[in-house]
């Protein structure tokens, strides 16, 4: 059965514009952008943003969710990290996201309420990427992936492309790196499908556009985002406009007869991509996992969400820093690892699986 919901650009409720951003033609623009849809801006006395004060976390959660502030990256956002396994660095154009996603990973990763803030000082958080040119260890240094350059990923803490109506500030990147004569990759994903503002830049092949899918019986879980139809349309679209392209199929979860249901939505992909010819096409596969801190913030965002996340069904895990976090029993995570990438390789065979985790 098709997912017929309709693709819906976000309007926030409040937009908060700070004086520090006013001061950058970027923020200047995303003002006028805002205004253009007939969004009234507030215009702040002072660069501090302060979330919701609201004492019940879901009003908390959905008044920070209905908010826009302009503001200007802090220093520490020029200092970038590496991603593995996705790419070599992580920049952000943004932090948050406008969607109402029951598993949202960002619940374990920023604290305070979810508002989503996007950055004025853009020109200077491009222009710092240059200084991180072939020194990551993700596609910079492994042989596998040396083809796709010093890789850099837009998409850690926000979805940009689902704000980009009101910012600008993903195509701004698509054309510097389409501009940059260096072996290096943009990386985005998104559950967003309004592409068509990308589909004319001059992106040189620069720019990889991941669409993050899942089985279609995971869509309950997927407030607020583009159906998954129209995200394998938008799919489709970047590659016939010469994009290099990914399917993010996560997060992987045991729905019934899950493993029809991810070769179902394998096929819907093949024929989002039938008549592009020879598609530069990669696919991550990411199970669900959750740590305690991201479960407590999840359930007072969503109580009445049925997303599985029972320790007892799960395997206890330590990460690289010693934190906890419940992914998939081993059985069951080596019987989807086996059954999707047979999948990938039967319905999509020209793709590269990056990885699996």
């Amino acid at each position: 059965m098709a997912d017929e919901r309709p693709a819906r650009l976000w309007r926030p409720r409040r937009v908060l514009v700070t004086p520090a951003a006013l001061e950058h033609a970027h923020g200047r623009a995303m003002v006028a952008r805002a205004e253009a849809l007939g969004l009234t801006v507030e215009r702040l006395k002072s660069n501090r943003i302060t979330g919701p004060r609201d004492a019940d976390p879901r009003q908390a959660y959905r008044e920070a969710k209905a908010t826009l502030a302009l503001v200007v990256a802090p220093p520490t956002k020029l200092r970038l990290q590496p991603i593995p396994p996705s790419a070599d660095w992580r920049f952000d154009l943004a932090e948050g996201c406008p969607a109402h996603c029951q598993y949202c990973y960002l619940a374990g990763s920023l604290s305070g309420p979810p508002v989503t803030r996007a950055y004025a000082n853009l020109d200077a958080i491009l222009s710092n990427l240059g200084a991180y040119l072939g020194q990551g260890n993700v596609t910079s240094a492994q042989v596998a992936r040396a083809g796709e350059g010093t890789t850099f990923e837009a998409s850690c803490y926000t979805d940009p492309l689902g704000i980009e109506h009101l910012t600008g500030s993903l195509s701004a990147a698509i054309r510097h790196f389409g501009a940059w004569e260096a072996p290096v990759q943009l990386r985005f994903t998104t559950k967003f499908a309004a592409v068509a503002p990308l589909l004319g830049l001059p992106h040189r092949g620069r720019t990889r556009a991941r669409f993050s899918v899942n089985a279609r019986a995971a869509a309950r879980y997927e407030g607020g985002t583009a159906s998954l139809d129209a995200r394998l349309e938008a799919l489709g679209a970047m590659a016939r406009a010469g994009y290099p392209v990914g399917l993010t199929i996560a997060p992987i979860l045991p729905v019934p007869d899950w493993a029809d249901s991810y070769a179902g939505l394998l096929r819907d992909a093949a024929r989002a991509l039938a008549g592009v010819a020879d598609p530069d096409l990669t696919v991550e596969l990411i199970t669900h996992r959750f740590t305690p801190g991201s479960k407590a913030v999840l359930q007072g965002w969503y109580p009445g969400s049925d997303l599985p996340m029972d320790e007892a069904e799960r395997s206890r895990k330590l990460t690289k820093f010693g934190l906890v976090k419940y992914v998939y029993p081993r059985d069951l995570m080596q019987a989807m690892r086996a059954s999707l990438g047979a999948s990938v390789a039967r319905e999509l065979p020209q793709a590269r699986v990056l990885y699996w985790t």
